[in-house]
């Protein structure tokens, strides 16, 4: 079994789900009392957001950069940043280490299309609905025509997260507003969600509406158990 290294922290409240996700997955791959190996650096969130709010991204990147050449030294053979919005410095975080990124938007782009998805509705931090990191991404790996929520709802989306989801809180008047602004895509032509932030399947999921739902913090989780297993070792059982 292979080693995964995660930068996590980006909010804990997400990482949280990381870790039991891939330990999960592992013991129903391999059976028994099988867990993930894991290297976990978590960050201080409170200085990583401020540096977003400065624009300060080279500074935040050679942050992630250090972190991720600390996990590779203790032996990590992937690394994950445990957050979409940090995937703008995941090319500065790559080139300073030797070891496979593991991109969270490729791993959902590709699984978007897979279900022969085209229009996803991408619900994410500002930085993420807004700057062209990820919307690019998408389109031109994987041909997708990504949709974004209108200014007032991107505002909305972006204020749940940060005020509510990373501290922990999960309401259901803000449920409902996310229903809504997916209510809203639906019918201008969305048919599918992407929940582009780690913390948005803490609030909403596929039980929620109908459109197809690929919830991106499973999604890389789910990769990184397929990193760790499927490419080097032959699972043990496959217990449902």
């Amino acid at each position: 079994m292979r080693t995964i290294g995660l930068l996590g922290g980006m909010s804990w409240e997400s990482t949280a789900v990381y870790y039991r996700r891939i330990n999960e997955q592992v013991r129903r791959r391999m059976g028994g009392l099988h867990s993930a190996k894991v290297i976990m650096h978590s960050v201080d969130f409170e200085r990583i957001v401020s540096l977003q709010k400065a624009d300060a991204w080279d500074a935040a990147g050679d942050e992630l950069a250090s972190l991720a050449r600390g996990l590779e030294t203790a032996g990590a053979d992937c690394v994950l940043i445990c957050t979409n919005t940090m995937h703008k410095l995941a090319d500065i975080v790559q080139g300073a280490v030797s070891i496979p990124l593991l991109h969270i938007t490729d791993e959902t782009g590709s699984a978007v299309r897979a279900a022969h998805c085209r229009r996803p509705l991408l619900l994410a931090t500002r930085y993420t609905m807004e700057q062209d990191f990820y919307l690019a991404r998408l389109r031109g790996d994987f041909g997708l025509s990504p949709m974004v929520p209108d200014a007032e709802d991107r505002a909305a989306v972006h204020g749940i997260i940060f005020g509510e989801l990373c501290c922990g809180l999960v309401r259901d008047t803000s449920r409902q507003r996310y229903l809504d602004v997916i209510a809203r895509a639906k019918a201008a032509g969305a048919d599918s969600v992407i929940l582009g932030c780690t913390e948005i399947g803490l609030l909403i999921g596929q039980q929620h509406f109908d459109l197809p739902a690929f919830d991106s913090t499973l999604i890389h989780a789910d990769a990184a158990v397929a990193f760790a297993l499927d490419r080097e070792d032959t699972p043990q059982s496959h217990a449902a």
